[in-house]
């Protein structure tokens, strides 16, 4: 069992910045891909970035590489998101997940975690 807690969002300008921070606590961390998805009022839920517990190579979604950046922190039990150059389009909320060892573009799929958080509203003013 994982549990996840969102914290970090709010209200903040085109072009701004705002970091995310996902705590977790649970067995097996290490056995774990986080993950980072959003969604947006009448929208789907979309992967927006991953990374496995124990290191390695973080995947990011297409919208978000070069203003995203994802981040774990092993001694804190947190993982970070940190949002840049962020746009109006950005804003939704945003969950934190994990599922068991998730390789390649397994990352990029909600149906493969099985833990998520309650989401946090990130809200970007044009």
């Amino acid at each position: 069992q994982v549990q996840l807690e969102e914290s970090g969002g709010g209200l903040v300008q085109a072009g701004g910045s705002l970091r995310l921070s996902c705590a977790a606590s649970g067995r097996r961390l290490s056995m774990h891909t986080m993950g980072w998805f959003r969604q947006a009022p009448g929208k789907e839920r979309e992967f927006v970035a991953a990374i496995p517990w124990s290191g390695g190579s973080s995947y990011y979604a297409d919208s978000v590489k070069g203003r995203f950046t994802i981040s774990r922190d092993t001694v804190k039990n947190a993982v970070d998101l940190q949002l840049n150059m962020l746009k109006a389009e950005d804003t939704a909320v945003y969950y934190c997940a994990a599922g068991r060892y998730l390789p390649g573009q397994a990352m990029g799929v909600s149906q493969r975690y099985d833990y998520w958080g309650q989401g946090t509203q990130v809200t970007v003013s044009s």
